[in-house]
């Protein structure tokens, strides 16, 4: 038996007052405050050299995000933590042209005020968003002509859950999952990344590939509420 449908989605965009660009993203219970801040004329050395623009990213959780208090030390230094930044930066580096960007550097940051499962697949979510408001901000002020994006960008979590391919999971739901996979897809059906991993029983190509493809199906209607906001952002 498949769950194959999302939680529900609700994005809010300009959420903040002071950034290039910012959305809260929510996915079932899980909540995310993605901000964009462009630094003007700072790369790293390598980017200079290739004269390149960059994209990075930091995340991090709320100490009462989750069901019991983190401290915010210890969230910020952890391994889980730098990973999930690489991942979220790698992500969102797939659909743009740093080439295009030019001699700048855009951060990502996602911070997780309520935690329900996905995290780090509602961050890319809504880090795409933040990132498209701030490269409109930056064509509105001539940077450039067209925006750097070469595609949409998203990102779901997908796993096997007592015998059952499970979409999207809750907090519960990871926590029993035998089998847990995290998928990243542009709009044109292009993986970024795949991060599958067995927990409690190993799993067959022919249950990968069934998880393949419910990801993909999850994460086309994942890009079209992300379409919705990011036409009103370009009229304006």
């Amino acid at each position: 038996m498949l769950k194959t449908k999302l939680r529900k989605i609700k994005i809010i965009p300009d959420y903040m007052k002071h950034t290039e660009g910012s959305c809260l993203f929510q996915m079932g219970n899980t909540k995310v405050l993605c901000t964009a801040t462009i630094g003007e004329d700072r790369v790293p050395p390598f980017c200079e050299e290739k004269n390149i623009g960059w994209i990075t990213a930091e995340y991090g959780m709320l100490p009462r995000a989750g069901s019991k208090r983190t401290s915010r030390r210890k969230s910020v230094n952890s391994g889980r933590t730098q990973e999930i930044q690489r991942l979220i930066g790698r992500s969102l580096r797939a659909v743009v042209d740093l080439e295009k960007l030019g001699r700048r550097t855009i951060t990502l940051d996602c911070d997780v005020l309520q935690a329900d499962g996905g995290t780090r697949t509602a961050s890319i979510n809504g880090a795409f968003i933040a990132l498209t408001m701030a490269l409109a901000k930056l064509r509105k002020d001539g940077a450039f002509t067209k925006l750097p994006l070469k595609d949409y960008l998203g990102a779901v979590s997908i796993g096997i859950v007592d015998d059952k391919i499970i979409l999207d999971l809750c907090e519960k739901e990871d926590n029993r999952a035998q089998v847990d996979m995290n998928v990243v897809i542009t709009g044109r059906g292009k993986f970024v990344e795949v991060q599958s991993t067995a927990e409690g029983k190993t799993f067959s190509q022919e249950e990968l590939v069934r998880m393949l493809l419910l990801a993909r199906k999850g994460i086309r209607k994942i890009i079209k509420s992300q379409r919705k906001i990011v036409s009103k952002i370009l009229k304006d």
